[in-house]
């Protein structure tokens, strides 16, 4: 899961963030993180191969247990455009209205153009409201 989380936030968020790699650090944090018992994750695959991963919980920021967050969604670069983050976001929503929350967040860089299509296609509408100095936007859902 660490080396497509890494991949993909290389390819996609590269003006916006330094590059990342594999560290021994990041693996013991993505291994708490996916063992956290109040997260859901899924694994996608091509073959036999993992190819992309996504997660929801409850709201981190703000912190809330009526609000939802998608945590992660990440696809290894030469997958994209073939689906697997539609249906992998397709689950997410599946499982955020299963869990209760009225209303789920997400959060990205405020000038990556590929949130400003693939959120909305999946039925999450961006609000201006903003971190880390602007830089980072928030995308809201609500539940159905």
């Amino acid at each position: 899961m660490v080396a497509i989380y890494v991949t993909s936030s290389n390819a996609a968020f590269r003006p916006w963030q330094p590059l990342m790699g594999v560290t021994d650090q990041r693996i013991e944090r993505w291994a708490a993180d996916l063992a956290r018992p109040d997260h859901h994750w899924w694994v996608a695959e091509v073959g036999a191969e993992a190819v992309g991963f996504a997660g929801v919980g409850p709201s981190r920021d703000p912190v809330s247990e009526q609000i939802g967050e998608l945590d992660t969604i990440a696809v290894f670069p030469r997958f994209w455009r073939r689906g697997i983050g539609r249906a992998l976001m397709a689950r997410a929503n599946e499982q955020l209205d299963r869990d209760g929350y009225e209303r789920a967040v997400l959060w990205t860089w405020a000038d990556y153009p590929a949130a400003a299509g693939f959120y909305p296609a999946m039925g999450w509408s961006r609000r201006e409201l903003y971190r880390d100095g602007g830089r980072q936007v928030s995308y809201w859902r609500t539940g159905s």
